[in-house]
């Protein structure tokens, strides 16, 4: 199938999702945009993971903790997690409307503030899909490599058109 020029093809992965996920919703969501998935029992349960993008997703829920927050254990999933993947993310599924989901996005905030981990807060299926292949998407190969390719442009034009760059060669 011939592409017009200008146009690339719509951008397509591999993702390795844990088998808790199995009808959850984001697979069927995945597939319809053609991504490849592969169930696996051997990923933390609630995991997606980009191999292609060196990118794992945790999928957290506040409200299926039967437990108190403290005492559910999922610090410590979090903890191994972080530990296991090394570009990480949360994906803290909460409608952020009462004062215990805020709770407890802090809590994870201060408790993993300095490490690999990063939070983002979803309400709905659609904006965990959208979030995570954003993300996957933007850090895979070959668009990392384009956009650290425009990023260099748009300094470099930057640079030629700023005048305070103009006054320091006058200077020179």
């Amino acid at each position: 199938m011939a592409t017009h020029q200008g146009t690339t093809p719509p951008w397509k992965t591999t993702i390795i999702v844990s088998t808790s996920l199995q009808n959850h919703g984001t697979d069927r969501m995945l597939s319809a945009r053609q991504h490849r998935i592969r169930f696996s029992d051997s990923v933390e349960p609630g995991a997606f993971i980009f191999p292609l993008s060196g990118i794992a997703f945790l999928l957290v829920d506040p409200q299926d903790l039967s437990v108190r927050f403290e005492e559910s254990g999922l610090i410590e999933k979090i903890k191994t997690f972080v530990q296991v993947h090394r570009n990480s993310f949360i994906l803290l599924h909460a409608p952020f409307n009462g004062k215990e989901d805020l709770e407890i996005m802090s809590v994870i905030q201060h408790r993993f503030f300095g490490s690999n981990l990063r939070i983002l807060p979803v309400r709905n299926n659609d904006e965990i899909v959208k979030g995570m292949l954003t993300i996957a998407k933007a850090t895979s190969k070959p668009h990392v490599d384009s956009i650290r390719d425009r990023m260099s442009l748009a300094r470099a034009r930057i640079i030629e058109s700023s005048p305070v760059w103009e006054m320091l060669r006058d200077f020179l």
